[in-house]
This record gives structure tokens, C-alpha cells and sequence, in this order.
């Protein structure tokens, strides 16, 4: 596989609202172009992309710099509905205090030793999946890939059985606004979605406060008892961070699932290896992570007058985060374009770092090394069929189908 070294990629006139032919199926052409040339781009819209590894984490680790609050810039691209209230007062869109408040309560329900009960749970969820998968004609991520995460945030909010049915696409509707330049139809979309989303969670949450559940299990009782020191949620906090949890912890989980499931497949010699050795499971999902980021768009805010690599930038200026460039970057890892589950070092920043470094990191590689282990190990020769088609997204990278012959041993 030739590396997409970008000679021969024009960036000049590149601009994310207005992407080029075939950058969502291969962004990394365009992402090395930038790297060489601009790595500090100037967008046509206003602001900058910044896609050198160096530059994100700097940006990542100054909150005081460079702010997480979205107001100024969602403003005219939601107006004052449930896009603009949701995505204003979840978790990730803000700063200090507010987001320590809240990241505080979450992340205590997403540590190692508070997720290791659900391993036994979540592999018996996978072996009814993989049971249930048609082996000549399977699509990984409607019936497995974008199924597991659905359930495993659904059980930590204890969200009823027979009540999970709209919650991927409701999620799907929402991320589907936080595009660089979603269509009315995607925005209308997300706007539906969350009040379906909002309605449901409202009578749920009312339940909740009535019959409190253990809160070491239950992240719905967690945010709403609080920490015993600190301010509780309002209603609109509760709702919006529920709604978050989903989100954050279905699409990127989703497609990290897929993309590591099809890079073994157009990788075979780390496949056979890691057939051979099911150890090394652990790093090939921060391989994947880096490789594929599921997540390929970042954004920032200047808080003050700052200088990136010469460039001064007002206070003020958007920022958008190439993380999928940054984890190529041939200043940090060596032949960036080749798949190597035993890479090392792998300080990729798929999970971002710094005070905003994503929450639920462990969930989501665990629930991909016990999806993709489990697929290995029952069908260790998959393959994957003609059709595959990637989610045309420039934020989230997945599939949005991925047909596969399975093979599975006898």
C-alpha cells in the first residue's frame, strides 16, 4: 500500500464546508499535503486547521488559551434550539468549572475497577451477536459493530430492555449536526432527534429520583445524587450530559470497532499475528485508534491573542483540530501510514489529552478488544465483501456498512 505522501494534492483552496472528491473515503492524501505545506491552513471561512501532532497537544494541555466553550460559534449554526442548548451544556463544549463538575461524576463511573463487573456481560453480549450474524452475508456494523456500544451505555444508565430501540438513531441525528457544514435536512434532523431523545430521558430521570439505584452501578442515579460536596445537575444538565454519554460513547466506539475489524483485513500479516498471539489485542486497538482515528475533528476557541507556529491569531480565532492528521504525523511515528499493532511508542491522540481527554477512553477500548478478540477467535479467516461504504463525514470516521463472509470455525 503506496503512503499517501500528498505530492501532487493541491490544498490551496481547501475548505472543510466544501470538501474534495474522495477525502471521505482517503482524507490522509490532503492531511500530508497540509502537514508539508500549511500546517498551520488558514481556512476560507475563517479560523485555522492545525495538523501537526505538536500543535494539538499544545493546544489540547493550555485550557486557559485555547477554550472549549462553543456559544460564540454555535450561535448562528443552531440558532437557540435544542442543538444550540444540548451541544452548550454537555460535557465536552465547555471549560472549567462547569466541565471539572460534571467530568468529575462521569469519570468516576468510567475507571477500570468501576467497568471491570461488565466484562462478563458485555462477552455475552458480543457471543450472542457473532450467534446471530448471518456467515455469508453479515454487516458488522448494523448487527454488531453499532449494536454493542448502544447496550453498553444503555446499561449504565440502566435504560430499560425494550426501551433502547430509537437510541442509535437518535444519536446518529445529533453528531450528524456537528458536521462542518451540515445540510438543513441533517439539522432538522437533530433537532427531532433530541426531543424525542429529551421526552424520553425526562421520564426516566423523574423515575430515577424517586428509586435511586446504586450509584456504583447506575451513572443516571451517580449524576443525579451529585458528589456529597458539590452542586447538583440541574434538570437541563441531566438531560443534556445523558444525551452526551450516548453520543460520545456510541458513534466513536462504533467505529472504532469497524475500522479496527476492516484494517486487519486489509492488513493480513498483523491479522495472522495477532490470530497467533490473542495478547496483543491491547495494541491493536491504540493502533486503530491512531491509524483510523474514529474521531478525525477536534475544535478550539482562542481565549486570548496566541501564536501557533508564527501564526498570530486574535482572540476569538476557531480552531479546528486535525487529530486524524496529527496521528500520522511523521515527526511523532515512524511510517505513519503502515498498521503496526506492535508499535511502540503510541502516544496517539485519538482520546484527545490534557483536562478534556475523553472520559470514557477505558470503556471504549475495552468493549474493542472483547468485540474484535471474540471475532478473531470464532472467525479468525473473515472477509470482507464488496459494498463496504464509509459514512461520508469528515468529524466521525467509520463505516456506515461493512459486509463481511465470516467463516467461522466449526
Amino acid at each position: 500500500m503506496s503512503a499517501p505522501t500528498g505530492r501532487g494534492v493541491d490544498t490551496a483552496d481547501f475548505d472543510l464546508r466544501a470538501l474534495p472528491a474522495g477525502f471521505y473515503d482517503d482524507p490522509y492524501p490532503w492531511y500530508a499535503a497540509l502537514q508539508r505545506d500549511e500546517p498551520v491552513k488558514r481556512l476560507p471561512g475563517g479560523g485555522v486547521l492545525l495538523t501537526r501532532c505538536a500543535d494539538l497537544r499544545t493546544v489540547y494541555e493550555d485550557s486557559a488559551s485555547f477554550s472549549s466553550d462553543k456559544r460564540a460559534e454555535f450561535t448562528p449554526k443552531f440558532g437557540s434550539g435544542h442543538l444550540f442548548r444540548h451541544h452548550t451544556t454537555s460535557l465536552v463544549f465547555n471549560d472549567a468549572p462547569y466541565h471539572t463538575r460534571v467530568r468529575k461524576l462521569i469519570v468516576g463511573a468510567l475507571l477500570p475497577r468501576a467497568i471491570a463487573h461488565r466484562e462478563a456481560g458485555l462477552q455475552t453480549l458480543v457471543a450472542r451477536l457473532l450467534a446471530d450474524l448471518d456467515g455469508d452475508a453479515a454487516d458488522l456494523i448494523g448487527g454488531f459493530a453499532g449494536a454493542i456500544p448502544v447496550e453498553v451505555i444503555s446499561d449504565l444508565l440502566e435504560i430499560p430492555i425494550d426501551e433502547r430501540g430509537p437510541l442509535r438513531g437518535w444519536s446518529q441525528d445529533i453528531l450528524g449536526a456537528l458536521e462542518p457544514a451540515p445540510t438543513m435536512e441533517a439539522l432538522a434532523r437533530g433537532e427531532t432527534a433530541l426531543a424525542g431523545f429529551h421526552a424520553y430521558l425526562g421520564g426516566l430521570i423523574a423515575e430515577r429520583r424517586k428509586s435511586p439505584r446504586d450509584p456504583e452501578r447506575d451513572v443516571l442515579s451517580r449524576l443525579i445524587l451529585g458528589e456529597p460536596e458539590g452542586e447538583p445537575l440541574s434538570q437541563s444538565e441531566l438531560l443534556e450530559n445523558c444525551v452526551f454519554l450516548l453520543n460520545a460513547g456510541h458513534e466513536t466506539t462504533t467505529n472504532l470497532i469497524g475500522n479496527l475489524i476492516e484494517a486487519l483485513w486489509r492488513f493480513p500479516a498483523e491479522r495472522a499475528r495477532l490470530v497467533a498471539t490473542p495478547g496483543l489485542i491491547t495494541g491493536a486497538v491504540d493502533e486503530a485508534l491512531r491509524f483510523e482515528s474514529s474521531n478525525q475533528l477536534g475544535n478550539r476557541v482562542t481565549a486570548k491573542e496566541a501564536d501557533i507556529r508564527g501564526v498570530r491569531l486574535p482572540a476569538g480565532a476557531q480552531i479546528t483540530l486535525a487529530i486524524g492528521a496529527a496521528n500520522r504525523d511523521p515527526e511523532v511515528f515512524e511510517q505513519p501510514d503502515r498498521f503496526d499493532i506492535l508499535r511502540t511508542p503510541n502516544r496517539h491522540l485519538a482520546f484527545a489529552a490534557g483536562p478534556h481527554q475523553c472520559a470514557g477512553a477505558n470503556l471504549a477500548r475495552l468493549e474493542a478488544r472483547v468485540a474484535v478478540g471474540a471475532l478473531l477467535a470464532r472467525c479468525p479467516d473473515y472477509e470482507i465483501l464488496p459494498g463496504a461504504r464509509r459514512t461520508a463525514r469528515a468529524r466521525f470516521r467509520g463505516f456506515s456498512t461493512l459486509p463481511v463472509k465470516l467463516h467461522p470455525h466449526p
